[in-house]
């Protein structure tokens, strides 16, 4: 299948535009998707990840950069939906050459795509990146970036679990109830100090022995579990997948025993359907593209001179947009998901009908 038929699959209106970035020298693979810039300028992470194939590759960056357009759309921005992913292992091939050869090919592309952090990619990175372009946000408070946007990723999916929660269970808070994070990278350790100063009991799993290690030491009344499957089967009220994607599938949903999923890994569901699956066997899933947005706000908040109380108040209000998103699926009796792509889809083609691509 080629690329064109490949794009035409992600959604209904396709990819704007998809770069392959080689540069030899430095070993540089990378794939840049732009998914939609009707709202203006994309922006998205930078994944650096050691992918099995180009086609692996290939498929995360078309997922997530059209994730990313919807995401930006919720989250009220004026911003288009891009990705990039470097096919790699960071900790063998990451460095200044590779870096630098990578912010040249985001220049090249004039504005229309902003990169910033992702999975594999760190503030120090979007420094080294910024030193071949103007279009990198999530840098360092020293360079007058916002520094770790883990730290609003993980406020907002904590305000789009109050929203849930209270959907479900009548209040705004996860006191008393038993949330399993399953992930404890960079936005997982954030999420469970706000569980825990919540009166949350937590419970967690991580494949990164340093993380668990951390998790002893700074949280010893978090439950430990040995891996993912463990805390699926868990007995909890809350799931929270904040490692990579597809937690959700065809074998993790019916072993759930969750009332609610809400985290902040991207792409959770498997494939389309897992979200009906869901519905039917009444958990709540509130989309990861919405409650995972805090960190997007604040890289954003970057392009206008960055303000960190601005920004966390833009960040508080994915509670607002998970309570309304909970709501007009219960009025449309669709499962949030659809909801929420509708609400994301109407932003887009309502402004963006004034424009269809975003030129300099």
């Amino acid at each position: 299948m080629g690329v064109f038929a490949t794009t035409d699959d992600q959604g209904s209106s396709g990819h704007e535009q998809v770069v392959f970035c080689q540069d030899k020298q430095s070993g540089l693979k990378a794939i840049i998707g732009i998914y939609s810039t009707a709202l203006g300028p994309a922006l998205g992470g930078t994944r650096f990840y050691p992918y099995p194939s180009e086609e692996a590759a290939l498929a995360d960056v078309l997922d997530l950069s059209r994730g990313m357009a919807y995401k930006n759309a919720l989250a009220g921005l004026d911003l288009g939906g891009g990705k990039a992913v470097i096919w790699g292992d960071p900790e063998q091939v990451k460095g200044e050459a590779l870096l630098r050869a990578y912010g040249r090919f985001v220049e090249s592309l004039g504005g229309r795509y902003y990169t910033a952090c992702d999975v594999g990619t760190y503030v120090a990175d979007m420094d080294v990146v910024a030193r071949e372009t103007r279009y990198v946000t999530g840098r360092s408070v020293e360079h007058g970036g916002a520094g770790d946007s883990s730290i609003l990723t993980a406020w907002g999916v904590y305000q789009g679990m109050r929203a849930a929660a209270e959907h479900v269970w009548g209040a705004p808070t996860l006191a008393g109830k038993r949330v399993g994070v399953a992930g404890l990278g960079k936005v997982g350790k954030y999420l469970v100090g706000h569980l825990i100063s919540d009166g949350a009991e937590v419970v967690a799993t991580d494949v990164n022995p340093k993380a668990l290690q951390w998790a002893r030491a700074t949280h010893p009344q978090v439950e430990l579990v040995d891996d993912a499957a463990a805390l699926v089967a868990a007995d909890i009220d809350v799931y929270a997948p904040c490692a990579l994607g597809g937690a959700l599938n065809d074998d993790t949903v019916p072993a759930l025993l969750a009332k609610v999923v809400a985290g902040a890994a991207n792409n959770q569901l498997a494939h389309p359907g897992i979200e009906k699956l869901l519905a039917d066997r009444g958990i709540l899933y509130a989309p990861d593209y919405v409650v995972n947005a805090g960190g997007v706000i604040q890289v954003a908040d970057e392009i206008e001179g960055f303000n960190f109380e601005r920004a966390k108040l833009r960040a508080t209000r994915i509670f607002d947009t998970t309570r309304e998103i909970l709501r007009l699926a219960d009025a449309d009796g669709v499962p949030p998901a659809v909801a929420a792509d509708r609400l994301a889809e109407r932003r887009m083609a309502e402004v963006g009908r004034l424009r269809t691509i975003h030129l300099r």
